[in-house]
C-alpha cells in the first residue's frame, strides 16, 4: 500500500512538473511557436542596421528565385515518379508472359533516354533559349541554329550545351535539364506500351536514343526552345505562336506518333486479327495494376502541368492544377458512362484510359482555360479516346495493346487545338514575344487556332515520317519483331531473361 501511494505521489508531482515547464515564460521566450521571430536578418548572418536597399534587393531576388528553383525540382520529382505509373499501366494491360519485359522497357528507357539526352538532346532542344528568366541564369544557352524563309529567321536547333558542359555547367541550366529530361523520358516510353509484346528489346534500346537524341529535342526546340513554331506569331501574327503549356504535342502527340508508325511497321499481334480482319479481344492480365498505374500518373500529373509554370511564385499554378483535376475527372467519368451507355457495363480500362485522355489534352491549354472548359476538354477527351480505339483496332487495324495512340497522340492533338478555341485571355502575357495574353477563337483571335492547327500538323508528319523510316530500316538491317514462337511463348525468358512470374507457367499454344 505504501508502494502504492509512492508511486502516485511521485507521478503527481512528475505532472505538476510538466505543467510548470510549459507555462514558464522563461521557456517559451526562447521558442517560437507561431513563426514570427524566425527569419529574421540576423539569421542571414546580416546587421539589420547595416543592411542597405541594394542587399536587401540581393536577398529579395535570391529568396525568390531559390522558390522557384526548388518548385521546378520538386515538380521534375514528380514528373520523375510517373515512369512508375506508366510501367504499371503497360504491365497490367498486357499478358503476363511478356510482363518483365514490358515492365524492362519502361524501366531501362529511363537510363537510356537520360543519357542520350544528356549527351545532345538537351543542347538540340535548349540550346538556343537564350536564358530563363524565372531562375535568373542559363544565359550561356544563346546559339540557336537559324535559317532565313520569306525573310524570317526559322530556329532549327539549339548549338550549345552538349554534355552539360563547358559554359553549361551552370545551376539554372542544370535545374532545367531535370526538368526537361523527364518530360522526354514520357515521350520516349509511350512507344512502348503500343508496341508490347512483340518488339525486339535490342531494338526498343536504339529507338530510346533515337528518340532523345534526335526527334523529340528539334521538335522540342521549334516549340520550347524559341524555335519557328514559336515564333509564328511574331514572324507572322499568327496569335502568339503555337502555344503548349505542358506538352500535349511535345511529349503525348511526340510519343503517341511514334507509336503508331512502330505499331504499323511492327504488325499486330499472334491473334489479334481473323482471316476476315476483324479483332479479337486480348485482356490485360491484371487490371487492378494498370489502375494503379493510372493514380500514380494522375498524380504525377500535378509535376506535369503545375510545373510547367517554372516559378513558384506564378500564383497561375493553383488555375492549373485545379483545371487538372477537373479534365482528368471528366474524361473518366465520360468515358465511363459511354461505354456504359453502349456496352452495358462501365469498363475499367476505358475508364483508366479515359482519365489519361483527359489529363493529356489539358496538358497543352491548362493554364489559359477556366474550370469550365477544362471539365469540357476532358470530357471530349473521354469519348474521343474511345472513338479513336475503335478506329485504329478495327479501320486502320493497328495493334495497340494498351491504346497509347489513342490517349497520347490523338488527345496530344485535341489538347492543342483546344487551347486555340477555348483560351480565355486572362494569362500569357507577351508569351513567345507577342504582346497580350493568348486567347481562342471563342475569345477573338482565330489565328492562335490556326497557330495550333499548324503546330499539331507540323507534329504528326515530321514525326511520324521519322520515325515509320527509322522502324523500317531498322526492319530490314536487322529486324524488329521477335519470332512467332517466342510471342507465343512470351517475350520474359528470350528476351530479358527473367519471368516475371516464376511460380506458374504459361500454358502455351500454337493455335495463338
Amino acid at each position: 500500500m505504501k508502494r502504492q501511494k509512492l508511486i502516485a505521489y511521485f507521478f503527481l508531482a512528475f505532472f505538476f512538473l510538466c505543467i510548470s515547464i510549459c507555462t514558464s515564460g522563461k521557456v517559451l521566450a526562447a521558442s517560437d511557436p507561431v513563426g514570427t521571430a524566425t527569419g529574421k536578418a540576423a539569421d542571414l548572418g546580416v546587421d539589420a542596421g547595416t543592411l542597405t536597399i541594394g542587399k536587401l534587393a540581393d536577398f529579395v531576388g535570391h529568396n525568390t528565385i531559390s522558390i522557384n528553383f526548388m518548385w521546378l525540382l520538386l515538380t521534375g520529382f514528380l514528373v520523375m515518379f510517373m515512369q512508375a505509373g506508366f510501367a504499371l499501366v503497360e504491365t497490367g494491360f498486357c499478358r503476363a508472359k511478356s510482363a518483365a519485359e514490358t515492365m524492362m522497357m519502361n524501366f531501362i528507357v529511363y537510363a537510356i533516354g537520360m543519357t542520350g539526352y544528356w549527351i545532345c538532346g538537351y543542347a538540340l532542344q535548349m540550346g538556343g533559349v537564350g536564358g530563363f528568366a524565372s531562375l535568373g541564369g542559363g544565359a550561356a544557352l544563346s546559339k540557336e541554329i537559324t535559317i532565313t524563309l520569306f525573310g524570317k529567321p526559322f530556329g532549327l536547333f539549339g548549338g550549345t550545351g552538349f554534355f552539360l558542359a563547358g559554359a553549361s555547367y551552370d545551376v539554372a541550366i542544370f535545374a532545367m535539364f531535370l526538368f526537361q529530361m523527364v518530360f522526354m523520358d514520357t515521350a520516349a516510353t509511350i512507344p512502348t506500351g503500343a508496341m508490347a509484346e512483340r518488339w525486339k528489346f535490342s531494338n526498343f534500346c536504339i529507338f530510346g536514343l533515337f528518340m532523345s537524341m534526335l526527334i523529340y529535342p528539334l521538335y522540342g526546340n521549334w516549340v520550347w526552345g524559341g524555335g519557328w513554331l514559336a515564333k509564328l506569331g511574331e514572324n507572322f501574327g499568327l496569335g502568339h505562336g503555337m502555344v503548349d503549356f505542358a506538352g500535349s504535342s511535345v511529349v503525348h502527340c511526340v510519343g503517341g506518333t511514334a507509336a503508331l508508325a512502330g505499331a504499323i511497321v511492327l504488325g499486330p499481334r499472334v491473334g489479334k486479327y481473323n482471316k476476315d480482319g476483324t479483332p479479337n479481344a486480348i485482356p490485360g492480365h491484371d487490371i487492378p495494376m494498370a489502375i494503379l498505374g493510372t493514380f500514380i500518373l494522375a498524380f504525377g500529373w500535378f509535376g506535369f502541368n503545375p510545373g510547367s509554370t517554372l516559378a513558384g511564385v506564378d500564383l497561375r499554378l493553383a488555375v492549373v492544377a485545379v483545371n487538372t483535376m477537373l479534365a482528368s475527372a471528366a474524361g473518366a467519368l465520360s468515358a465511363m458512362l459511354y461505354m456504359w451507355y453502349t456496352t452495358g457495363k462501365p469498363d475499367p480500362s476505358m475508364s483508366a484510359n479515359g482519365m489519361l485522355a483527359g489529363l493529356v489534352a489539358i496538358t497543352a491549354p491548362c493554364a489559359f482555360v477556366n474550370s469550365i472548359s477544362a471539365f469540357i476538354i476532358g470530357a471530349i477527351a473521354g469519348v474521343l479516346v474511345i472513338w479513336s480505339v475503335y478506329f485504329v483496332e478495327r479501320v486502320l487495324k493497328v495493334d495497340d495493346p494498351v491504346g497509347a495512340v489513342s490517349v497520347h497522340g490523338v488527345n496530344g492533338i485535341w489538347g492543342c487545338l483546344a487551347l486555340g478555341i477555348f483560351a480565355d485571355g486572362k494569362y500569357g502575357a507577351g508569351w513567345n514575344g507577342v504582346e497580350g495574353t493568348v486567347r481562342g477563337l471563342l475569345y477573338g483571335d482565330a489565328s492562335q487556332f490556326i497557330a495550333q492547327l499548324i503546330g499539331c500538323l507540323v507534329c504528326f508528319t515530321f514525326v511520324f515520317v521519322s520515325f515509320y523510316a527509322f522502324f523500317k530500316i531498322s526492319d530490314l538491317l536487322v529486324g524488329i519483331r521477335v519470332s512467332k514462337e517466342t510471342e507465343i511463348e512470351g517475350l520474359d525468358i528470350p528476351e530479358v531473361g527473367a519471368l516475371a512470374y516464376p511460380d506458374f507457367q504459361t500454358i502455351v499454344s500454337s493455335e495463338l
